[in-house]
């Protein structure tokens, strides 16, 4: 039942990340935004950087619970509005509704993060993960696949109310979902659980590695739904059959990739999974030197996904392993927030340099991206976990 739960509470957390940067890119690729446009919805998403700044405030006042549920009745209220707009009004409301849904959602996940790492016990993560990451993935598939899809059938405006009444019912979900037993969380400060996390010896090297780990797939990300729509797939498509493929092939990742971190063990897990992540960039890279080709876009589409899958849930259990119970919404807020700075700092790069290398140079730009975080990987093989004693103040 636990891990029924937080397949439920990852959903909820994958669903507006999609909406926001799923379905919105290609909406705005279809009402003829360019790549610099399209890449700023991704360079806009400081919040998710900035998440723990105000976790410390998620650890010490109500409960996750309460945190969850409200931040889905405020998601649902943002995507009604973004519903309102007309389509191809990209005014100041548009970005400013944009950047609160991405705050809400991040406080949203500080709250979710928490109550994934209270309710299993560090031998549990890699399974736990598989549950979380193929749970959140398709929620992000469901935001950026079946609303895509709607929006061809009918319109955005439909698409993005369906949205919200989806948000709507997952918080009165959330209502429901059983408390977790929490660690005392009372400090001297609100900064208590940083120091206590950079107190530990050989920490920069966790920070820098949690930099550079998804930088590939950062840079990837933001270039390759615009890159779907200008080789021909329309949102049917997108919606219908690139979809489900990448859910399917998300599951699978996933599966494999937690089976393989339990198995094997964190560390051997990031090398490996690491390296297959790798090879997503390569694969767009063969589709967009090749003659244009929906089935070989196709088979890039599934092997990012799946390959995707597979490296993140190396990658959260990592984290979640040099977290602290106690202080865990703001800790794991922190090392959760330096993916999202890359992602944001990659992203706002991205549209430039694919505009001025073309589609192909740049997806090959991308594969050599994941190779800097190899460097920190023999520095962080005895990273300091959350089990160890903490060192003398």
């Amino acid at each position: 039942m636990r891990l029924a739960w937080i397949g439920a509470v990852a959903f909820a957390s994958g669903f507006p990340f999609g909406l926001v940067n799923e379905a919105v890119p290609i909406y705005l690729r279809t009402i003829g935004a360019s790549l610099e446009q399209v890449a700023d919805v991704t360079a806009i998403t400081l919040p998710w950087t900035l998440k723990f700044l105000w976790a410390p405030l998620v650890d010490r006042v109500g409960t996750r619970r309460q945190w969850i549920a409200g931040c889905l009745a405020v998601l649902a209220a943002l995507t009604l509005a973004l519903a309102t707009l007309g389509a191809g009004d990209l005014g100041p409301s548009f970005w400013l509704l944009l950047l609160l849904m991405v705050t809400v959602s991040a406080t949203q996940d500080v709250a979710i993060d928490a109550y994934t790492i209270e309710s299993m016990d560090t031998r549990e993560l890699g399974v736990a993960n598989s549950v979380r990451i193929t749970s959140y993935r398709v929620a992000m598939f469901t935001a950026g696949g079946a609303l895509v899809w709607l929006a061809g059938r009918t319109d955005w405006h439909a698409s993005f109310t369906v949205g919200a009444a989806t948000l709507a019912g997952l918080m009165f979900a959330s209502v429901i979902m059983p408390a977790v037993g929490r660690t005392d969380a009372t400090a001297t400060s609100v900064w208590e659980p940083l120091r206590a996390l950079f107190r530990r010896p050989g920490v920069w090297a966790v920070v820098v590695f949690s930099l550079l780990f998804k930088l590939d797939i950062a840079a990837l990300e933001p270039i390759m739904r615009p890159f779907w729509v200008d080789r021909g797939l329309s949102l049917e498509e997108i919606g219908a059959v690139l979809t489900p493929g990448r859910v399917l092939a998300t599951l699978a990742g996933a599966a494999l990739g937690g089976l393989f971190t339990s198995r094997y063990a964190i560390f051997t897990a990031l090398w490996v999974l690491g390296l297959v992540q790798a090879f997503s960039g390569l694969a767009y890279w063969g589709v967009a030197a090749a003659n244009p080709s929906k089935p070989l876009l196709l088979v890039a589409a599934l092997f990012e996904s799946f390959a995707a899958g597979m490296g993140t849930a190396a990658f959260l259990a990592f984290l979640m392993s040099v977290c602290e119970k106690r202080f865990a919404a703001t800790q794991f807020a922190l090392l959760s927030a330096l993916l999202a700075l890359t992602r944001s700092v990659a992203a706002k790069a991205a549209g430039p340099a694919a505009e001025a290398l073309g589609y192909a140079p740049y997806f090959l730009l991308t594969f050599f991206l994941a190779f800097p975080a190899y460097a920190l990987l023999p520095r962080i093989r005895y990273a300091p976990l959350a089990s160890a004693p903490p060192p003398p103040a």
